[in-house]
């Protein structure tokens, strides 16, 4: 077997009371930090093992289990050649039915023993058992789930079919479309043994031995276990909302959730043996197409680069934080003290000018805590410690002498942030460093009239803060590596996603987002319908309409943004009188409901310079996805990140770009839209080998 392969391995155990016991683990002969998964190779290896024990009269049970903190996390999927034919494709669906199906056929009690993170085809093989245990979270299974359409495919071992079958299509639909659509979340033990997927659900320390008494008990008839009684057949109300779900997440634009659903609610009309074929089928689709490609490219952004750090100064030891400082108490400085506060779990001081702005940022962060502990996410003591001990609130830099960092998040004025990076370095040690969350200013000239420009780094946040997991690292001309090597530690101690990026104004994300704006706004102009335009661009896949994304981060802050890219670029970021008329009249939103549902404001409209020119859904489409090729080869040829896949990861991670389009190059290459602008393809003819 080749390095990290995962193997069945086969031993048996004795029992004085029933026999012999097949158990048959799957290891890949590395720690938890390589998991099993399955390959071509692994699923020969369960078939041998399974060759001897069919052959075998003398064994009563089979029991199957992972590694330590392992079960089984599902296919290797970025071992599939991006060329892979059709009927390659197949074969992968058939092969996997094959195998597992002879677990099922065997004349003696299974039991599949789910003793650490189970995922895709490792939920899939425990289905095929006939009992099934399951490890207590904390510490066992904290991680269940088949997240196929995150990343634009089908349960395709069974999990469309056999879900059903032993829970009902509500817990289907949870597990196989609604869970993987809301971020990928996954279920806890707790929850897979309430929808019955799990007979027994045991104690972590001795989960094993547990699981072997269970099965002896099964074999000698002193177990008795009463299994739910599940209906496959789906109602017209359960397909109806489910599809309404799908819809409000991808918008039409992914196809693999939409094809797990008639694959869920064909588990009552099929027999197994059909099931499974079309289950085959359909995943040999969703592997040749597009959109799987775009979807492993993305995984392997989020799942391999992003942990790499790339950026990071290689060999340079990070600052030791051991006191947190924020100036600003409002929102999103609020967010950080309570995000840093309970990463850091050291002291954090947040400064503002009025006492009253302190009160208010405080009890924010009091009332989050609470909630928390309501939640039961942390105890109502820690929440007590932390919001009246660990963070304190200041009018003054008294206690800033001995803070290790300071991160500023006050109004983006140039000469605000240089004053308070002034005053920090009057009040701070030599070695403190200064981040700021500016979203687009120069960070070079907010450090400029520092003594040591070398401790400013830009640390830039997306709100809200703890959902956004981007975080933009911006190194300005004199950023030391040590303050650069800390930022990207934080990042990671925060749970976050860097990606450094060149000091230039709006940096990577709110850049491109202006471009796409800037195209939206260019035909708006020329006289396309608003709400037309907001649904041709969310048709794409986005979480939210470009229309609602200004209302969230507001007009105001979306104008000064497109006035700083205009001072850089004034021919490709145009200020727009609309938008200026917009924030002039005070408006907080583009949207608003009407009667008949949500439209455009009409003074917005009344107060928007436009033309008279009709515009097709593809024409907005097609001109704001030129545009964003445009800005993005511009950004490589400026070094402002060194890669496409930093554009793609700062996209899907800071702006929701669709996992499933694999981030915003890919998508451009794949449509035709990088050779048409910028002459070439982004990437080369395997990006997941780059």
């Amino acid at each position: 077997m080749a390095k990290y392969v995962t193997e069945c391995k086969l031993n048996y155990y004795e029992s004085k009371k029933v026999g012999k016991i097949a158990i048959v683990t799957m290891d890949n002969g590395e720690d938890h930090r390589k998991p099993n998964t399955w390959g071509t190779e692994a699923l020969e290896s369960l078939g041998k093992v399974l060759d001897i024990v069919e052959k075998d009269p003398e064994v009563k049970g089979w029991l199957m289990v992972g590694k330590p903190y392992i079960f089984n996390v599902g296919a290797d999927i970025m071992s599939i050649d991006p060329n892979i034919s059709r009927d390659e494709a197949l074969e992968i669906g058939r092969s996997g039915h094959s195998v597992f199906k002879r677990i099922m056929e065997l004349k003696i009690p299974t039991v599949a023993a789910i003793n650490g993170a189970a995922m895709g085809g490792g939920v899939e093989v425990a289905l095929y058992h006939d009992f099934r245990t399951i490890s207590k979270s904390p510490g066992g299974c904290d991680h269940f789930a088949l997240p196929e359409c995150f990343i634009g495919l089908v349960p395709g071992w069974g999990g469309t079919q056999l879900v059903p079958r032993i829970a009902g299509p509500e817990v289907a639909i949870n597990l196989i479309l609604k869970n993987p659509l809301n971020q990928n979340r996954m279920s806890k033990s707790i929850q897979v043994f309430q929808w019955g997927l799990a007979d027994r659900l045991f104690d972590p320390v001795e989960f094993v031995d547990d699981s072997l008494t269970f099965l002896e008990g099964i074999i000698s008839g002193e177990e008795m276990v009463e299994k739910k009684k599940a209906d496959p057949k789906m109602s017209e109300d359960l397909y109806n909302d489910a599809k309404a779900f799908v819809t409000g997440k991808v918008h039409g634009g992914a196809i693999a959730p939409y094809k797990a659903l008639e694959l869920i609610k064909g588990a009552s009309d099929w027999s197994l043996e059909e099931g499974f074929e079309q289950e085959s089928q359909a995943l040999a689709e969703m592997i040749t197409s597009k959109q799987c490609l775009a979807s492993m490219y993305s995984f392997d952004l989020a799942q391999r680069r992003a942990k790499k750090l790339p950026g990071r100064p290689e060999d340079i030891q990070s600052a030791r934080i051991g006191k947190i400082g924020i100036i600003g108490a409002g929102l999103m400085a609020s967010q950080m003290a309570l995000l840093y506060a309970q990463r850091y779990l050291v002291p954090v001081l947040m400064k503002d000018i009025k006492q009253e702005f302190i009160d208010k940022g405080l009890g924010y962060i009091r009332e989050q805590l609470a909630k928390q502990a309501k939640k039961g996410r942390m105890s109502e003591g820690d929440a007590t410690w932390m919001g009246n001990e660990l963070i304190k609130g200041s009018v003054t830099y008294d206690g800033f002498e001995d803070c290790d960092f300071v991160i500023e998040a006050v109004f983006e004025e140039m000469g605000i942030k240089q004053k308070v990076f002034g005053e920090l370095e009057e009040a701070c040690k030599p070695e403190c460093l200064f981040l700021t969350n500016t979203s687009s200013l120069d960070v070079s000239e907010m450090a400029k009239n520092l003594k040591d420009p070398s401790r400013v780094v830009g640390f830039h946040f997306f709100n809200p803060i703890a959902v956004m997991p981007l975080i933009e690292i911006i190194k300005a001309d004199k950023t030391s590596d040590v303050a650069l090597a800390t930022a990207f530690d934080m990042a990671k101690k925060l749970k976050k996603t860097p990606v450094l990026v060149k000091n230039a104004s709006g940096f990577l994300v709110n850049r491109l987002l202006l471009a796409l704006m800037d195209g939206m706004f260019s035909c708006l102009n020329e006289g396309a319908d608003f709400m037309q335009a907001d649904n041709a661009i969310v048709d794409l896949g986005f979480p939210m309409s470009p229309f609602t994304l200004a209302g969230l981060v507001g007009p105001q802050i979306a104008l000064h943004v497109q006035e700083t890219l205009n001072k850089a670029w004034p021919d490709r970021f145009p200020v727009y009188e609309g938008l200026k008329n917009l924030v002039a009249k005070k408006k907080t939103s583009i949207l608003t409901f009407t009667e008949t549902g949500i439209d455009v404001d009409p003074e917005i409209v009344a107060g928007w310079p436009r033309g008279d020119k009709a515009f097709t859904d593809q024409e907005i489409k097609d001109r704001v996805s030129e545009r964003l090729a445009l800005e993005i080869d511009f950004m490589l040829k400026e070094g402002v990140v060194a890669s496409p896949k930093d554009v793609d990861t700062g996209m899907i991670m800071g702006a929701g770009w669709p996992f499933f389009m694999g981030g915003i190059t890919m998508y451009l290459d794949q449509m035709g839209y990088s050779e048409k602008i910028a002459g070439k393809k982004f990437h080369g003819p395997n990006p997941l080998a780059e």
